[in-house]
């Protein structure tokens, strides 16, 4: 029940309104009572919207408690009215209630009014619960139908992503670095990357997109993500990051930590468009006691701490309430989606971690993204040095993929490299070009996963039957739980993503055939001599 309850009382007599209010504050009802006698001052009160329950005396000289009902009903229907008569008359009561009156209590027995008034104000908190939920179901089932939608939609949507982007690179590698066109091409891949972007937030917020966890130094992927950081942010908001010395390790998927910090720092810059200073920090954090977050609370712990710090606007208490629902945004029409901020909640806890919120309105936002610290891991390897042009090869590769445009990009970044590439449209097509080539044996396979006639998997098998050591890297546009019981997921299991780029495609070619190499035993090699 509303601790103080704001009452709207219709009454003309001055002795009934002091009555009513004396048996409420004797009972223990905090009470502000609004005391009218006309129908003008009636309508004025209701039309301010304070309102939490309508007491109204069932006969005035112009004005009734009927044609006072029948106003609320018609502007505000959830409001509880209940009727006082000293008017004694069963039909009377029963017509007030076929009217929509919540309750009516005689004059002569007023000792009912305060039960009247509690079970009244508990029927509302009923209908607030039951439409609380009703939002949350029909919020669960935009979800699940975006979902549906995002799954749907991913295969097709990253095959042409696959397209945009691997064209646009050849385009790119054709021009000098001065060339003018180079500020067009970079466009479209910055274009076609927010669309792959977008395309990841819809899966994981739907859970189709699997979140592959390790562990990791989170300074590492802020600096993985900084170049792109600095194209994000405008000319005329100073960045800085700030990384901590003697960090501890976190278990998290790196791609989707990236993506956290970015979708942090574009919600900074939007909330500063004249200018401001951006900061992006990391620390090790002890929580000691279990306090409340936003959406959730924090368990005391150690964790790794990313704290995104803006001099922007800032936000309204109601707006910070609702950051992480879906589809919520205050960015103008085609400048937001409402699925950033979820987004990043929805990869922190997949890490079991949680997002806390500073803000207040012209004092400008900091977002700390909290990730359990975990122990560092035996042998932490050196980060390798980014290679700046895939090596070329000679061997023979096999491609399988059945979108057409992707199967052309694919075979002429590979055949640009020197590699020779067989290629076919499903499985049963790749089995026959296999078995009918006679130069040297494939290398390598590069195959989709679902495909018409006969998937990756199965050709694999087969071809896999007549050299065991065939190296193969499965290929997808589809939603991770789409293809997670093809297995292509599984540790071990090589797989690239659509949409994936010519670089990216050329770079694990390579990789995987100079590691084919390195594990062969050259017959020279083997000591062929005998004892004695």
């Amino acid at each position: 029940m509303i601790a103080r309850l704001r009452v709207l009382h219709l009454e003309d007599d001055p002795v009934d309104v002091e009555l009513v209010r004396s048996i409420l504050a004797a009972d223990h009802l905090d009470c502000a009572i609004t005391a009218v006698a006309t129908r003008l001052e009636f309508e004025a009160a209701l039309r301010r919207g304070d309102i939490d329950l309508v007491l109204a005396d069932f006969s005035l000289p112009a004005f009734d408690g009927l044609a006072a009902l029948e106003i609320v009903r018609r502007g505000c229907p959830a409001l509880p009215v209940i009727l006082v008569s000293g008017m004694t008359g069963e039909e009377l009561a029963v017509d007030a209630l076929h009217r929509g009156a919540t309750d009516f209590v005689l004059k002569s027995r007023l000792f009912r009014l305060v039960p009247a008034i509690r079970r009244a104000m508990a029927e509302v908190d009923s209908i607030v619960e039951r439409r609380r939920l009703e939002g949350r179901l029909i919020e669960s089932q935009k979800m699940e139908v975006a979902g549906q939608l995002s799954g749907g939609l991913a295969h097709d949507f990253n095959n042409i992503l696959a397209a945009i982007m691997g064209y646009n690179d050849l385009i790119a590698e054709k021009l000098a670095p001065q060339d003018p066109l180079r500020t067009y091409t970079d466009r479209v891949r910055h274009a076609a990357e927010r669309a792959a972007a977008l395309t990841r937030q819809l899966l994981v917020f739907s859970r189709l997109h699997a979140v592959q966890p390790v562990t990791l130094d989170l300074n590492d992927a802020v600096r993985d993500v900084e170049p792109m950081l600095r194209q994000l942010v405008d000319e005329n908001i100073e960045m800085s990051i700030v990384p901590s010395a003697n960090l501890g390790f976190v278990s998290a998927d790196p791609g989707y930590v990236g993506q956290v910090v970015m979708n942090l720092v574009v919600n900074a810059r939007d909330a500063m468009p004249t200018g401001g200073s951006l900061t992006i920090e990391t620390g090790n954090v002890t929580v000691q006691a279990r306090r409340a977050v936003d959406h959730g609370w924090i368990a005391p712990g150690d964790y790794v701490v990313v704290r995104v710090t803006d001099t922007g606007m800032g936000m309204a208490e109601a707006v910070r309430a609702r950051l992480f629902e879906p589809f919520f945004t205050t960015k103008p029409e085609g400048k937001g989606t409402g699925l950033g901020l979820l987004t990043c909640l929805t990869i922190v806890q997949h890490s079991g971690g949680c997002i806390d919120v500073e803000s207040a309105l012209g004092r400008g936002s900091t977002f700390n993204v909290y990730l359990p610290r975990v122990a560092a891991p035996d042998g932490v390897e050196p980060r390798p040095t980014p290679v700046e042009s895939p090596s070329r090869g000679t061997e023979t590769l096999l491609l399988v993929e059945n979108e057409r445009w992707v199967r052309q990009l694919a075979c002429g970044v590979l055949r640009a490299q020197g590699y020779e590439v067989l290629s076919a449209s499903n499985g049963e097509d790749g089995l026959c070009v296999a078995r009918a080539h006679k130069g040297a044996p494939v290398r390598l396979i590069i195959t989709d996963v679902i495909m018409p006639m006969m998937g990756g998997r199965a050709i694999v098998e087969q071809l896999r039957a007549n050299d065991a050591d065939l190296k193969v890297l499965f290929t997808s546009s589809h939603a991770d739980q789409t293809i997670r019981h093809h297995g292509v997921l599984d540790p071990g299991v090589e797989f690239l993503p659509k949409p994936y780029s010519s670089v990216s495609l050329a770079r694990r070619v390579r990789k995987m055939l100079d590691a084919s190499a390195a594990s062969v035993v050259r017959p020279s090699m083997i000591d062929t001599r005998t004892s004695a």
